[in-house]
């Protein structure tokens, strides 16, 4: 896949697209320096990373306005799928990542596309509580502990609907619903990624606690 074929499938301006490509520009530097992504997925950056981010767009929530969504963005790394989701402009992005070296690059992208990120270079253990719409990552952790770790943002009232985790899942992820239904009440979606055949997007809640009686 190249540049051009992410600008169609994506359906992103001109403009935008020469984010993206400053964006790959300084991925590709930096991933000889530090271990932002496997070297080895260089050559189908566009599939593998942009696109395979960029998918989940269609599945956040849908605010009045986009510009007032909030999206927690966990173990950004390289930036996906957070970073990748700001470009696009899905709102207001929060990236942790207790990288420093990631953390730094994360925020010359930011910087040079003009995305509207904001990067935590904490563990998401550290972060003070704040209200979101959505929680996202990528090959972060498996499902119970990506769980664990973000009960707190996933429960926290917004004031608007309940928040939603919106989690990027490999061929294990059977194996991870059924350990994570051993401990969560969850309301769970699952779609197929348009990326990775053996890949899953889940959307999912956590039920409140009046409703694990049902």
């Amino acid at each position: 896949m190249t540049a051009a074929d992410f600008q169609r499938i994506v359906g992103v301006s001109r403009e935008t697209q020469d984010k993206f490509d400053r964006y790959a520009a300084m991925l590709t530097k930096w991933t000889a320096a530090i271990n932002l992504i496997s070297p080895r997925s260089l050559p189908d950056l566009w599939r593998r990373h942009f696109l395979d981010a960029a998918q989940l767009r269609q599945y956040l929530p849908d605010p009045k306005e986009t510009a007032e969504r909030t999206i927690l963005d966990l173990g950004s790394g390289g930036g996906f799928p957070g970073l990748v989701l700001s470009i696009l402009g899905c709102g207001h992005v929060h990236l942790v990542e207790s990288d420093q070296r990631k953390a730094v690059f994360l925020r010359e992208v930011a910087r040079e596309t003009g995305a509207r990120a904001t990067v935590h270079a904490v563990r998401v253990e550290a972060l003070d509580l704040f209200p979101v719409d959505a929680v996202t990552c990528r090959a972060f952790a498996p499902l119970p502990k990506i769980l664990d770790l973000s009960e707190r943002f996933l429960r926290a009232d917004c004031g608007k609907d309940r928040p939603i985790g919106l989690f990027l899942k490999g061929r294990n992820v059977d194996q991870e619903l059924t350990e994570a239904g051993k401990t969560w009440r969850l309301q769970t979606e699952r779609f197929e990624s348009i990326t990775d055949p053996e890949g899953s997007i889940l959307r999912l809640k956590l039920l409140p606690v009046e409703d694990s009686a049902s």
